[in-house]
């Protein structure tokens, strides 16, 4: 799992990191999916057909969203949630 720190223009562009766009393989003109709720922005690159394991995290993405609009989510430190996120 990485974690980069990048900016926004002032047209709302951001850049993704090298390291990231090379592990993912991201090439100009990737669809992205993008989601967001309390601050907090999910990317996910898109294929032009959906597997099952892709269907099945946006599912998760989309109950997680929901967990966390209904209070059953707890707030984490910046450390406790990179160490959270590490284990995944």
């Amino acid at each position: 799992m990485k974690f980069e720190v990048t900016s926004m223009s002032s047209k709302g562009q951001i850049v993704i990191p090298i390291d990231i766009r090379v592990e993912l393989n991201l090439v100009e003109g990737e669809v992205l999916g993008i989601s967001s709720q309390d601050g907090l922005i999910v990317l996910k690159k898109i294929e032009n057909e959906m597997s099952r394991d892709e269907i099945g995290t946006l599912k998760e993405i989309k109950e997680a969203w929901q967990e966390i609009g209904n209070g059953k989510s707890k707030k984490l430190s910046s450390e406790g949630f990179l160490k959270e996120i590490s284990a995944w």
